[in-house]
């Protein structure tokens, strides 16, 4: 059964970016084995919770009442990207570090679709995952290298990740290539490494 792929990506430095080299090698890997279907979070930009949003949001997710037509206006774009996530069944995110954590733009795209009743909900148990079954592969590059005594200052993978994991994802799967400014002469072998890895779990996922 092909495995419909949605990938989500935030790259504000264009060709320049070493993110872009991630999603490039995905996306060759992947050419073939699976529909695709690509979000740029640069030309669509998800909406942020305005007042108006977060009414419709509370009004319909939590309170079960209809919304009026202003109200489904409001947070129409918001259940549109959030229909696009559940309809996939591999999502994959590409963005880079900003100032140790997500971009706004990104943050942005996972509350869009983090909406109570459709990629989670809760019961008499507590927080449930509605998003069973599916994988998430997030693409990621910064300036620094975060590990050992600087782990703690990595906040955009881990919450990545955290939202994957709230939302029920069973299978999530990390590339990341870091140190691009720090050791910047390393960085051409860095990337080819995270190439490697992701033409290795496509041939996995995809199999």
């Amino acid at each position: 059964m092909s495995k419909k792929t949605l990938v989500v990506t935030y790259l504000p430095s264009g060709e320049r970016s070493h993110t872009k080299k991630l999603v490039d090698a995905f996306l060759a890997a992947v050419k073939g084995k699976a529909p695709v279907e690509q979000l740029d979070l640069l030309k669509d930009l998800p909406d942020v919770f305005t007042a108006e949003i977060l009414g419709a949001y509370a009004t319909r997710n939590y309170m079960g009442k209809p919304l009026t037509p202003e109200q489904t206006k409001a947070i129409a774009k918001m259940d549109r990207m959030t229909a696009q996530l559940k309809a996939a069944d591999v999502v994959v995110v590409a963005f880079p570090m900003h100032n140790f954590g997500l971009p706004a733009v990104v943050k942005g795209w996972f509350d869009s679709v983090m909406l109570k009743g459709e990629t989670w909900d809760i019961n008499d148990k507590g927080y449930v995952g509605l998003s069973k079954g599916k994988k998430a592969l997030i693409l990621n590059s910064s300036g620094g290298n975060y590990e050992g005594t600087h782990a703690g200052w990595e906040h955009a993978v881990s919450l990545a990740k955290l939202e994957f994991q709230f939302m029920g994802y069973e299978i999530i799967e990390t590339v990341a290539a870091g140190g691009m400014n720090a050791k910047p002469q390393e960085a051409p072998e860095v990337i080819a490494q995270a190439a490697e890895k992701i033409k290795a779990l496509v041939a996995n996922w995809y199999a």
